[in-house]
């Protein structure tokens, strides 16, 4: 068991939209991310996600609205809703979502990562 200082880990990297793995918990990964304009529409067919937002502020858009997150906040987007992640400035947020998820969903795009680094 060790413990996670989230502040040392979100200091180790300074790339946007690249998730990293900070922890395993059962089947699920605990990832930290940092978040910087805008991503792709996607969904994610078989998973749920979770955001939680650390620092910053993130404007998740959807087909029927918009959900905005700030410091201390979360939401979970349900499998099968598509949705937009937009950080107008720089965002820190940990992310709970199956191994298996891939982080654009249905979409392959230049911010695609397929192999996830651990810190």
């Amino acid at each position: 068991m060790e413990k996670v200082n989230v502040g040392e880990k979100f200091a180790l990297f300074s790339d946007y939209w690249s998730p990293k793995i900070a922890a395993v918990l059962n089947d699920s990964y605990i990832k930290l991310a940092k978040l910087k304009g805008e991503f792709v529409w996607h969904h994610h067919e078989n998973e749920d996600e979770l955001f939680f937002v650390i620092k910053g502020r993130l404007l998740i858009k959807l087909r029927d609205g918009e959900v905005r997150i700030g410091p201390g906040e979360f939401v979970v987007i349900p499998r099968g809703v598509e949705h937009l992640p937009i950080a107008e400035e720089e965002v820190h947020a940990i992310l709970i979502e199956p191994k298996t998820s891939l982080n654009t969903g249905n979409v392959v795009s230049n911010k695609t990562v397929a192999h996830l680094d651990k810190i």
